[in-house]
């Protein structure tokens, strides 16, 4: 049996199924009979509470609550961060986000960032700088599937990282996986929208009939996957780019859910319940296909999320006219998505293995995400490495009927915004564990006097997290704290610390706001984007909509340059940036960027190369994000000085 090999796949698009077929059904000396198939099927943002089978009285699975009636739904299963690459990082690794250092998702900027570190800022608290790629040296969960005989392909998000220049080798098909569909490994979401035609897909060669769902299409080619591992075990890993924003789904879904919202139940916006129906609308198509195959009841299949569910309102980024109602709510879990209480990292697990798994039941053991590491290569009887660190936990007896080995739950959170005003509850720099039904978090530097909040909650009697029992109980306190003292020292995390310099220098003026004319900008910026003016030196547009831009004399000759600029945008999308001809003002270049969505300042670089000189320069805006603020745009072409503007 010749051994898979990158090659038999020119790209991750555009696979010759027949081609494969063959290889695939030739004999294997290495593979078992028993070996499970494996379907790893990943949510982007879905609560804890957002499926009929756990709770929703609004949303509508269907196809969810048969697949929870085939095995055991877990009803205390967690994600390893309250954000999404840190939790994929530790499905991936079976590490902690705490070890890694993928503690934000940052892993689609261009910065290749591979040590953790502390930002030393200007605010409050210095807190962590994320590594920004899934670092090859680690053995992946595919890596060790695939040595155990298994066909491997990703479908769908993938938010780990992605190659700038030759010789890296940070993607899917680096990363053990022989398929990569549809290859967006730059993509933090679904930028332009869930119904085709896809912007944030690249690859000219994969085209749909237009408002058919990504994820749909997604469930088909996982589908010809399937079929062409007929003879030896596959594993799919189905990260579906669902239901993280852009705010938008089918049309006649959103009308259904209009005409069924009930004012009194918590989850009431029809926008994310017609989203939530697509992700469920899909997972159906893929079990479907599975079963096509005959394979079913030879197939473990998981199903998670990778943090809490979007409990805040859209706000303007919402085009169907719901921006004032909470996506969903994670009730009774506080808070939800970017926060360290329970609605953060609740998810909805569900594990099925026919013969195995008892159908039909529930379960109340503690599992989090990383223990799907060693869960899957145990279950497909793959090995670790001899000097390979696992922070998961086997979770197989467990979920056979058995005592689970997990009786704690950490999680470490070095971000946030430093305030205890923010409209994510609980988005602050800090690091919780949870033994028993008793939780602690311990929240960096946020007493006035710059030492460290602890809350402690008995999640048992008070699973909404409302009654802080910190000062009622120390001994409970100082046991647990104990507990994160040793999590953080073992997994060498990057810890937030106050900044001893903050509030000494001179007091600010009270920010002001002045309003700009369309084309008064500084710099000689021209505006074609909507309402600007200047907050705290920086540049705030509200966008008008598609295709906003804001325009410059760039004067640049042919050859290599660079623009790189500081943005915030409260939604993930995909700008572009322009360049007009010197001559008639054709386009002659037109590059991408991407903003990740978390409504925090990042740096983004654009490479530029125009074939002949060019006149003016285009920055458009993120497409999703009513608005967004700009600063330190720095333009540097091949020969001669660069252009700076600041505001």
């Amino acid at each position: 049996m010749l051994p898979l090999r990158r090659s038999f796949w020119p790209t991750g698009q555009r696979v010759n199924w027949s081609t494969f077929l063959p290889l695939l059904l030739a004999p294997l000396a290495l593979v078992a009979a028993d070996k499970p198939n494996i379907i790893l099927i990943l949510a982007d943002d879905l609560g804890g509470r957002d499926l009929a089978c756990f709770g929703s009285k609004y949303h509508e699975t269907p196809n969810l609550d048969r697949l929870a009636a085939r095995g055991v739904r877990l009803t205390q299963a967690y994600s390893a961060s309250p954000l999404c690459s840190p939790t994929r990082s530790s499905i991936l690794v079976g590490q902690h986000p705490a070890r890694t250092g993928i503690t934000a998702p940052a892993c689609h900027l261009p910065k290749v960032e591979l040590k953790k570190a502390l930002v030393q800022g200007n605010d409050r608290v210095h807190v962590a700088n994320s590594v920004t790629r899934l670092k090859p040296d680690y053995h992946t969960l595919a890596e060790a599937l695939k040595a155990a005989g298994y066909a491997t392909a990703h479908f769908g998000k993938w938010h780990l990282g992605h190659n700038m220049a030759a010789g890296e080798t940070y993607e899917p098909r680096d990363q053990g996986f022989d398929v990569d569909w549809p290859h967006t490994p730059k993509a933090p979401g679904p930028g332009g929208g869930y119904l085709a035609p896809w912007q944030f897909i690249t690859d000219p060669a994969i085209k749909d009939d237009a408002g058919r769902h990504v994820d749909e299409r997604m469930a088909d080619e996982a589908g010809k996957f399937i079929r062409a591992s007929k003879g030896r075990p596959f594993f799919v890993n189905f990260w579906l780019f669902s239901v993280h924003s852009p705010w938008n789904a089918r049309k006649d879904y959103i009308e259904y859910f209009k005409q069924k919202t009930d004012p009194a139940n918590p989850q009431k916006n029809p926008l994310y319940a017609a989203m939530v129906k697509s992700l469920d609308d899909s997972v159906g198509r893929l079990l479907k296909h599975l079963d096509d195959s005959g394979e079913a009841d030879n197939t473990l299949i998981v199903f998670w999320s990778d943090n809490g569910g979007y409990a805040y309102p859209p706000k303007k980024t919402d085009p169907e006219g719901y921006a004032e109602i909470p996506a969903t709510s994670n009730l009774p879990y506080r808070s939800g998505k970017a926060s360290l209480y329970e609605g953060g990292t609740r998810e909805p697990g569900i594990v099925v293995w026919p013969g195995k798994v008892k159908a039909g039941t529930t379960a109340d053991f503690l599992m989090q995400s990383l223990d799907l590491y060693p869960t899957l290569v145990h279950a497909g009887g793959g090995t670790l490495k001899p000097d390979q660190k696992v922070d998961g936990l086997d979770q197989t007896e467990a979920l056979l009927g058995g005592a689970s080995p997990r009786d704690r739950v950490f999680c470490h959170f070095p971000h946030g915004n430093a305030t205890r005003d923010s409209v994510m509850d609980g988005f602050y720099a800090g690091t919780y564990v949870r033994k028993g039904d008793l939780k602690l978090i311990r929240f960096y530097a946020r007493n006035d006097d710059g030492s460290d909040d602890l809350e402690l909650y008995d999640l048992k009697n008070d699973l909404g997290e409302r009654r802080n029992l910190a000062k009622e109980k120390p001994e409970i306190v100082k046991e647990l704290n104990g507990l994160l003292d040793g999590f953080l020292k073992d997994t060498e995390a990057v810890i937030p610390k106050a900044n001893p310099n903050f509030g000494k220098a001179a007091p600010k003026a009270p920010a002001k706001k002045k309003a700009l004319a369309p084309d008064d900008l500084p710099g000689g910026w021209k505006n074609r984007a909507g309402k600007a003016s200047v907050v705290e030196g920086a540049l705030h547009v509200e966008s008008k909509g598609a295709d906003s831009f804001l325009g410059v004399g760039a004067g640049l000759p042919a050859g290599k340059a660079k623009l790189t600029f500081k943005l915030r945008a409260p939604q993930a999308g995909e700008g572009r940036i322009a360049l007009l001809g010197a001559a008639g003002g054709a386009q002659i270049l037109s590059v991408p960027y991407r903003t990740s969505g978390e409504a925090v300042w990042q740096t983004i670089t654009v490479e530029l190369e125009p074939k002949e000189a060019s006149g003016i320069l285009r920055l458009y805006l993120p497409a999703g994000s009513a608005a967004v603020d700009l600063d330190d745009i720095v333009l540097t072409p091949a020969q001669g000085p660069a252009r700076k503007w600041d505001f």
